[in-house]
């Protein structure tokens, strides 16, 4: 297993994406959190087999279907634990 950050950036708050990378990460079997940003940016640090991992990144670029991304950052982060995939408030 792998895990990394990814960071999201463009119109991406108030546009349910947080909720719809739970469920693109629920279904690819991917764990971690997703949060807003005070920046406006959404952070998400997933945990995942490099195949999960890439079309997790995959699937930000496209968002959710009223968001416009701008830019998707991933980088390699320490392993961690979590026993799933959640939105952090």
């Amino acid at each position: 297993m792998a895990a990394v950050s990814i960071l999201v950036s463009g119109k991406v708050q108030g546009v349910w994406f947080r909720k719809y990378t739970l469920e693109k990460a629920l279904q690819l079997g991917v764990y971690g959190t997703v949060r807003n940003l005070d920046s406006g940016e959404v952070y998400i640090e997933a945990k995942g087999s490099e195949e999960q991992l890439k079309a997790l990144e995959k699937w930000c670029w496209q968002g959710s279907p009223q968001s416009k991304v701008r830019d998707v950052e991933t980088m390699p982060i320490a392993d961690f634990e979590t026993p799933t995939f959640r939105i952090v408030e």
